[in-house]
């Protein structure tokens, strides 16, 4: 990894940030002029590059825009002055990853100096990951098992029905189906059979003679001689007309038809892949869709996950999805933060592929700055996201362990002098109250009456460490609970919690909790 670069004419800040960072085990490498630091462009780069704005010679601006001409991928912080606050913000919209007003906070200042080296390798990992952007993205097993299929039936001109919900994909499948088969030289025509009227449906699949209805006045062909020699893919195939349905079990059982209105039949040498968002099992049971069309096209079944099965690949997605969007508008793409991404990544999102693109056309356009945060996104996301989570309503099936004076109050750092008499029959599940403002026991009683109780015990006993020890049993008690609810994340639950990286890695450390990881 290269050094991260810090330039600044102040030596003290130099020397803070460079001790911060190695702590951090990160290296450095320090310039007291932005001039010295152009230069230096000249036989190497950083990984980051922190700079102030106003130095002696050439400013800050100058070097990140120099930078930015020579290496865009680059992360550059602006630190500035509050003064120089309207020059920041300028900087910041002319391609500044972030910056930061002085006086700043330190471990602040570390932590947004790892968010920008890890964007700064994610962007290594995503070029060359989408230097040949491939049709379908997808790193999931499920997806995987998608892939695998598309390779097998590369060589076949089998009917393949496609199933799934809305947004995942369908068509995608479909061209790719196409791209890898023997046909893919050949015409591949879509047809969404839901969009269009049912007196149209039938044209537009068989086509038309001259005279055949009103309005007919030339033949016309229609999709299946379009495709000739190629594949035609019918989208929401559920949809279709009970009455046409004949007529395409027909065109798959002998691969003939009639125009609409002629008279001589038809040879089709087409590959038909069908797609649908419904069950049509159902469908046939209930006497809308034909049971011996249902067989002629389940003769292959891709079933595309929703990204509800696929979360990891929401961020692969979103930065693609980025990217292609800021081609389009001839913009640079935003970033999305961490926190921002793993917030996008936990929403349900039940447009699928197609809602999550939409949402990266939105950003582009409608979110301020480079970076995107959480509260950046849509207010209906975010209204959306206020419901408690998973896990996070209490009930009885999920009991929170309240001890009553005399028992072990938090967790396992007990107090020496606590008792389990009563234990049992006072350890209560609790819920939220209505206010919300505290958790109250089965009878009555808040956690802060328990814990005034068993800070009574404590002292009645001639403790002199009550506040060390409720205090750490606190601490430990409130990250715990935060590791949980984000899967041992520390970064994420320092986040919730409110607290610096630092600040949580240390208290780890010193309260011996287990099962932390770096996000």
């Amino acid at each position: 990894m290269k050094p991260i670069w810090i330039v600044d004419d102040d030596e003290s800040i130099r020397w803070v940030l460079e001790k911060a960072l190695a702590r951090e085990n990160l290296v450095t490498r320090s310039f007291s002029n932005a001039r010295d630091a152009m230069d230096a462009l000249q036989t190497s780069t950083p990984q980051v590059l922190v700079s102030d704005i106003r130095m002696p010679g050439a400013s800050g601006l100058e070097l990140l825009q120099t930078i930015k001409a020579q290496h865009p991928g680059i992360p550059v912080i602006i630190i500035t002055a509050f003064s120089d606050l309207d020059s920041a913000v300028a900087a910041f919209q002319g391609g500044a990853f972030e910056y930061l007003a002085k006086p700043f906070d330190l471990e602040k200042a570390v932590e947004l100096i790892r968010r920008a080296l890890e964007e700064s390798l994610r962007e290594i990992n995503v070029e060359q990951a989408t230097a040949e952007t491939p049709e379908i993205l997808g790193q999931a097993p499920a997806m995987q098992d998608v892939f695998r299929a598309i390779g097998r039936l590369s060589q076949s001109h089998v009917t393949v029905l496609i199933t799934g919900e809305s947004g995942t994909g369908k068509e995608l499948v479909a061209r790719a189906l196409h791209k890898h088969s023997p046909r893919a030289s050949q015409p591949f025509i879509a047809l969404n059979t839901a969009a269009i009227p049912k007196d149209l449906l039938e044209s537009e699949l068989f086509g038309h003679e001259r005279g055949a209805f009103t309005g007919a006045q030339a033949s016309r062909r229609g999709r299946f001689e379009q495709a000739e020699g190629g594949t035609l893919f019918l989208d929401e195939i559920g949809d279709m007309p009970f009455d046409l349905q004949t007529r395409l079990l027909r065109v798959l059982s002998d691969g003939h038809f009639y125009r609409v209105g002629g008279h001589q039949s038809m040879k089709a040498n087409v590959r038909v892949i069908a797609a649908t968002h419904q069950n049509l099992e159902t469908r046939v049971r209930e006497g809308l869709f034909r049971e011996d069309l249902y067989h002629r096209l389940n003769v292959i079944r891709l079933r595309l996950p929703s990204l509800r099965e696929r979360r990891e690949d929401i961020p692969i997605l979103t930065r693609h999805f980025l990217s292609q969007s800021a081609k389009q508008l001839g913009v640079e793409s935003k970033r999305v933060s961490d926190g921002a991404m793993r917030f996008i990544s936990g929403l349900d999102l039940p447009g699928n592929v197609r809602q999550l693109e939409n949402l990266c056309n939105w950003i582009t356009v409608m979110a301020p700055g480079q970076t995107v945060e959480i509260k950046d996104l849509p207010q209906e996301l975010l209204e959306q996201n206020e419901r408690p989570l998973s896990g996070d309503t209490i009930s009885s099936s999920h009991p929170i362990n309240v001890a009553a004076p005399g028992s072990t109050a938090f967790d396992s750092h007990s107090s020496p002098h606590a008792t389990t008499a009563g234990h049992d029959e006072t350890r209560r599940s609790v819920e939220s109250s209505e206010a919300g403002s505290f958790m109250t026991g089965a009878d009555g009683r808040t956690w802060i009456t328990l814990l005034e109780a068993e800070a009574a015990t404590m002292l009645t006993s001639g403790d002199t460490d009550v506040m060390d020890v409720l205090g750490r049993q606190f601490e430990s008690a409130l990250i715990k609970i935060a590791l949980k609810h984000t899967h041992g994340r520390k970064n994420d639950a320092a986040i919730r919690l409110g607290i610096g990286r630092n600040t949580i890695t240390r208290k780890i450390q010193e309260l011996g909790i287990a099962g932390a990881k770096d996000d």
